[in-house]
């Protein structure tokens, strides 16, 4: 009888052993990312062993953000949080400086060496932020973002590796592919005209002349003398199309096509580039791979 009670009790002990076990090993990473580049490449390396939430959806400008008392409190409840860094997400700075001691707080981009950063001539001592403009820059990103998986949670390492190598071949594929659209333009035809200065890591990259009629940071509104500039280049070039973002109101470039069409040339608002932030959630568009891929054939289609 009492080794009955030993055997039950035993067997008890292994089931709850087990069920502990399996319920940690279910446990998911708890991970904040910022903008939705961030979070989309933080989902396809973490896989089933994170739970990413994004704070910046379709849309939202991040120059701009300001986190409410929600987003305080989910990144309070974080194990780790990812952003940009270099002065994109500048309204948040404190909050992440505040956050730093409780948990991992890592700017993805701190891994980019200096020299393939662009400068900033709007604010002195801090690079150009939009590095996910150019392919082979994000290809670092998701390096950064393996490694720090992996070394936050070993067990899983491997798999983290083995996702992230997955995941650059995807990205080198992308990069070819703008490369390959991009060349159906003459150098002429590569003149990107867009509502803020957040393409130059492409331009640079593909070889687009690239005019924003505001600067990096959206912070500052488009005046009368930047739209008269715009437009007298418009003019003079004969550029055909430029473009709006989806993070940034369309009013601007609205005004510079009147005022280009008052000089008696004709451009077209070329279409919808997404810039800042990505498409809406469940959408092609809605993923890095897809943002780019929007961009580069709306931008082709339409200076062709």
């Amino acid at each position: 009888m009492i080794q009955r009670v030993i055997n039950y009790f035993l067997v008890a002990c292994f089931i709850s052993f087990v069920f502990l076990t399996n319920a940690y090993a279910q446990q998911k990473i708890k991970i904040v990312t910022t903008i939705g580049q961030i979070s989309n490449v933080t989902e396809i390396i973490g896989g089933d062993y994170v739970q990413a939430h994004g704070l910046m959806g379709a849309g939202v400008d991040p120059h701009l953000y300001k986190a409410s008392e929600s987003d305080v409190e989910k990144l309070s409840s974080s194990q780790m949080i990812f952003y940009n860094g270099l002065n994109l997400e500048a309204k948040m700075g404190e909050i992440f400086s505040r956050m730093g001691g409780a948990r991992r707080t890592v700017a993805v981009t701190s891994e980019i060496a200096s020299d393939l950063l662009l400068v900033s001539d709007q604010f002195q001592g801090h690079p150009d932020p939009h590095v996910w403009f150019d392919v082979t820059l994000w290809m670092k990103v998701a390096e950064k973002i393996a490694s720090e998986l992996a070394l936050f949670d070993p067990p899983n390492a491997a798999t983290y590796n083995e996702r992230a190598q997955k995941y650059l071949q995807e990205l080198e594929q992308l990069h070819n592919y703008v490369k390959t659209r991009t060349e159906e333009l003459s150098p002429e035809q590569r003149v990107l005209v867009t509502a803020h200065d957040a393409f130059r890591y492409f331009g640079r990259a593909y070889g687009f002349e690239v005019v924003g009629l505001q600067g990096i940071s959206t912070e500052s509104e488009a005046g009368t003398a930047d739209i008269k500039r715009i437009a007298d280049f418009i003019t003079e070039r004969k550029i055909k199309a430029i473009f709006v973002e989806s993070s940034v109101p369309e009013r601007n470039i609205k005004a510079v096509q009147e005022a280009v069409r008052s000089r008696g040339w004709e451009v077209k608002i070329g279409g919808e580039l997404f810039s800042d932030a990505m498409g809406s959630q469940g959408t092609f568009e809605g993923t890095y791979i897809g943002m780019v891929t929007h961009n580069i054939d709306m931008i082709v289609n339409a200076l062709k």
